[in-house]
């Protein structure tokens, strides 16, 4: 197994780090590795705040969920599709179609996970933040994102401070298939993976949680998240066709 291999394997999410600030050779490393995932039709529809303020970082900490590591981690990046910048220079660029949202989220994830694989390769540990989509409009007043850039979610990264077990995966048979979608999957498989995920979160919070996969997908989809995410994305200039 390759060394790129392993330490895409070997990924936890880290929430506690120390004080250690990332050196400029690793955050330059790490901003390099971003920039070199592809990007669809070559038209780069990324942007990544850096937010280095303390300030600016307390300020967001509530819009953020209020998880402490959003003002504790060494970095917090904030990663955007952007199209501000294609108007900005081909003012006859055409914009606002939904596959241009496509775009721009896959490109963006793309970046992000570059990112976090470089920095764990460095020996740093880091987790995404999905919270900056909780409240956008105030969010994207903060950070003066302009007509064109949505946030679509944050980056903590630094020097791990915890040594968490990795979360269990869906089993393979359950995700990669051949030549077509099954009609039917193994109901047996999702009951042995079901029981992995409770021993997981019993083992993770000295039992205070016993919950399945399928048992936390049924309270996650129960309802809408994020219902002004269209009319956000509408203001922004996204979706409009």
């Amino acid at each position: 197994m390759t060394t790129a291999i392993e330490v895409m394997r070997r990924h936890r999410s880290i929430r506690k780090f120390t004080e250690q600030p990332l050196s400029r050779e690793q955050r330059e490393a790490i901003m390099a590795a971003a920039q070199a995932a592809p990007s669809s039709s070559f038209l780069q529809a990324s942007a990544v705040i850096r937010v280095t303020d303390p300030e600016l970082r307390g300020r967001l900490l509530p819009l953020c969920g209020n998880q402490a590591y959003v003002v504790g981690a060494a970095e917090f990046w904030v990663f955007c599709a952007d199209f501000h910048r294609h108007l900005q220079w081909v003012p006859a660029a055409k914009t606002g179609f939904a596959e241009q949202l496509l775009i721009g989220a896959i490109d963006t994830a793309l970046m992000g996970q570059n990112a976090l694989t470089a920095a764990e390769s460095l020996g740093l540990g880091g987790v995404f933040i999905g919270a900056v989509r909780n409240h956008p409009h105030e969010l994207s007043e903060l950070l003066a994102l302009p007509k064109g850039v949505i946030p679509l979610f944050g980056l903590c990264l630094g020097h791990p401070d915890q040594d968490p077990e990795p979360k269990p995966r869906l089993p393979a048979a359950l995700m990669f298939f051949e030549n077509g979608y099954p009609a039917h999957q193994d109901e047996a498989l999702m009951g042995d993976y079901d029981e992995r995920v409770r021993h997981y979160y019993r083992s993770r919070t000295g039992g205070n949680k016993d919950m399945s996969w399928t048992g936390q997908i049924g309270e996650t989809l129960a309802r809408e998240a994020r219902p002004f995410m269209l009319e956000f994305l509408h203001r922004q200039g996204f979706c409009l066709r």
